[in-house]
This record gives C-alpha cells, sequence and structure tokens, in this order.
C-alpha cells in the first residue's frame, strides 16, 4: 500500500493515468474510493491523477491534533513535495475545495488551474448547511448503525433523480463500507469547516479557476458556488441542472468534461 509519510502521519496516495498532474481532493469524511471508477476513469485519459486520503481517513493514519484547512493544505502541499511535482492542476470537491482554496492562496506557484465542486468560501455572504440536514446526519452517525448512517449520508448528498434508481445505491455502499471515516475524525474535519473563511482574500487567485455546483445540492446549496465564482476574478461558473451534493458521481462524464475543457482552454489562452 503506497504511502507517504507527513507530520508523522502515513499518508496513502495513488497516481494514475498519464499526462499533466491533476491533484484531486475529498471532501468530509471522503477518502480515495469515493471519487468513483467512472469519474476516475474518464479523468485518466488525459491526466495522471495524484489522489491521497486525508489524516485520519480512508487509508491513511490516524487524525491527531487540531485540524484545521490551513493543516490539510500543508498536507496537500506536501504530496506534492513528495512526489517531486512543482505544481499540479487542482480538483477539490466540498471540503476539499476549502483546502484547494487555501493550497493556492498559501501556495499560488504549485497550482496551475483550479477547479471547485460543490465548496464555499465561507464568510458572512456563504449560506451554511440547513440545521435540521445537520441533524439528521448527526443523529445518522451517532445511531451506532453504520448502514443507517450510510443511507441517510446518501440520500441527502445525492439528487432524488438518480437515488431512485436501487443499482446506484448499490454501487455507492459498496464504497462506503469500505474505510468509514472515524468519528473523531469526522468531528474534526466539521470544526474545520466552520472555522474555514476565504472570503476576503479569494480576490488573490490569479489562476485560472472553474466552479462547478449541483442545483440541487442539499448540503452545501448552489448559492456557495455563485458566491465563489464572484469573488474569485475571472472565475466560470457551471451550475448542474438536477445534481445533488456528489455531481461527480451523479455525472462523471459530464464532471469529467468540464474539468478538461476547463484545463485546455487555460492551456490555450496561458
Amino acid at each position: 500500500m503506497p504511502t507517504l509519510t507527513i507530520d508523522e502521519t502515513d499518508i496513502y496516495y495513488e497516481r494514475r493515468g498519464a499526462g499533466e498532474p491533476l491533484l484531486l481532493i475529498q471532501g468530509l469524511g471522503g477518502h480515495s474510493l469515493h471519487w468513483g471508477d467512472d469519474f476516475l476513469g474518464a479523468l485518466e485519459e488525459t491526466f495522471e491523477l495524484v489522489l491521497y486520503d486525508h489524516r485520519g481517513a480512508g487509508r491513511s493514519g490516524e487524525l491527531e491534533g487540531e485540524c484545521t484547512i490551513a493543516r490539510l493544505a500543508g498536507d496537500a502541499a506536501a504530496v506534492l513535495d513528495a512526489l517531486q511535482i512543482e505544481s499540479a492542476h487542482v480538483l477539490g470537491i466540498s471540503m476539499g475545495g476549502m483546502v484547494a482554496q487555501e493550497l493556492v492562496l498559501t501556495h499560488p506557484e504549485r497550482v496551475r488551474t483550479l477547479t471547485l465542486g460543490c465548496s464555499f468560501p465561507g464568510g458572512e455572504e456563504a449560506k451554511m448547511t440547513d440545521q435540521e440536514i445537520v441533524g439528521k446526519i448527526a443523529e445518522a452517525v451517532l445511531s451506532g448503525d453504520p448502514e443507517r448512517a450510510v443511507r441517510v449520508g446518501y440520500e441527502i448528498m445525492i439528487a432524488p433523480e438518480y437515488a431512485a434508481d436501487p443499482a446506484n445505491y448499490e454501487i455507492y455502499e459498496k464504497v462506503a463500507a469500505q474505510y468509514p471515516t472515524p468519528i473523531p475524525t469526522l468531528m474534526g474535519q466539521l470544526s474545520a469547516i466552520l472555522a474555514h473563511d476565504t472570503s476576503a482574500r479569494l480576490a488573490e487567485v490569479e489562476v485560472p479557476t472553474l466552479v462547478v455546483h449541483g442545483t440541487a445540492d442539499r448540503l452545501l446549496e448552489s448559492v456557495n458556488g455563485e458566491l465563489l465564482a464572484r469573488l474569485i476574478p475571472g472565475a466560470r461558473l457551471e451550475l448542474l441542472d438536477g445534481a445533488g451534493h456528489m455531481f461527480f458521481w451523479e455525472q462523471p462524464e459530464r464532471s469529467a468534461t468540464l474539468v478538461r475543457e476547463h484545463i485546455a482552454a487555460a492551456a490555450r489562452t496561458g
């Protein structure tokens, strides 16, 4: 199992595909398997994908100490360092999008292009998750019933139309059953998200940026994507009609095409 030692913690990583490097950063409770084979398969035809699991999640070592977005961004930069990648295209979704924001702000020379999916900038204008939804997720996670936690999370993160097909849940359930994220890691990541606020700094972002958000996202509503695109100079906004929080899982080909087109357009204008 390939791992890198970062800040005394083993960080699991994968490299797959060929081409310019594309660093993928997952969200709260997510790990490398949550990207889905369809999405990764559509991207690895064009890019060398660099995937890794956050400390405390997936196949990485335990989370020790405080979890902050800045610390997670430091891990992302350290992954590039360890793999001797000077710069990469960066794709972050949900919490991973927050990590990607911090990465480009603190290490702008490491980021060739930026894609932010189903994420938010924090600050007064951002819209946090509805407390009723937060309560449902917390109750399911703390119930001690893993199957219930997976089912509730799926129903909230996935758009109803996609969720209506039972076969789609079977695939998701198999992934979710592997390497479940410990509750202390979830709580640490949640704390990091609540403290995240790059809203006053995003005007500093100079790399070509794409913002993608599903219009049926119940976890972080699409107004947050609109806000991100407004705060980042020259950012392009792509709203996926009817897609939920995991738009890349529901619409893998479309999502991969958006990433490819964004990077290709940046190359033409760069």
